[in-house]
């Protein structure tokens, strides 16, 4: 596997944080929105539904913030792996039960390398977010040997995976500029190289999308 593009620092984190900026932008709007809402009025049917309005969206700010955290931050705290209930509260926060993305859990063992668990939560981002209109995300994971492997699949009505993106796990977009729309295949990409494992995607014309990875530890 060909190693990642290696992004000027100060640019790419300035490509994670338009990231993070924009998926923050949102539930924290629609707090302000809350607000002020409640500040102005009287009504107490209508301070009810401003009230409910403001949990559900510090609720979601909240989600998105935890999944950050683990996904593409230092995940500090949790020494050198991560407890799966702590990735599946994260991933929960990206993509909250009951909404249009259905979350199916095959993952083996109470804890998985800090690595793997970040290659595993941005891959589950960048599949569930392929589902516009929902869907299943399903997400596997075992070990054998010293060798963590990995699986993530999406599955719905509406598949949509731009040939950018494609584009970017092929061998020759190491070479290539990454931007705000690659940047999680850069950082996909780069904790597989960092790690000496392989990345395997599905093909264009299949009505699912997957990928597999395994990483030795």
């Amino acid at each position: 596997m060909a190693e990642a593009a290696t992004p000027n620092e100060i640019d790419y984190a300035s490509l994670l944080c338009s990231r993070l900026c924009h998926d923050l932008l949102s539930p924290v709007g629609a707090l302000n929105n809350g607000i002020e809402l409640l500040a102005d009025e009287t009504d107490p049917r209508m301070r009810e539904q401003c009230l409910a309005l403001l949990a559900e969206s510090a609720r979601t700010t909240a989600g998105k913030l935890k999944f950050f955290r683990l996904a593409f931050g230092a995940a500090g705290g949790f020494g050198e792996a991560i407890a799966v209930h702590e990735i599946r509260t994260a991933l929960e926060g990206m993509f909250p039960p009951g909404g249009k993305l259905t979350l199916d859990w095959l993952i083996d063992g109470e804890a998985l390398p800090k690595p793997a668990a970040k290659l595993l939560l941005n891959l589950a981002l960048m599949t569930g977010e392929s589902l516009p209109r929902g869907g299943t995300l399903t997400l596997g994971s075992e070990q054998r040997g010293n060798v963590v492997e990995i699986v993530v699949r999406g599955e719905g009505p509406k598949l949509t995976f731009a040939p950018e993106l494609r584009a970017s796990f092929a061998p020759e977009a190491a070479g290539e500029p990454v931007t705000t729309r690659t940047a999680t295949s850069y950082l996909i990409r780069a904790l597989v190289a960092q790690a000496g494992g392989q990345l395997a995607l599905s093909g264009p014309d299949d009505p699912f999308l997957m990928f597999g990875a395994s990483l030795p530890v």
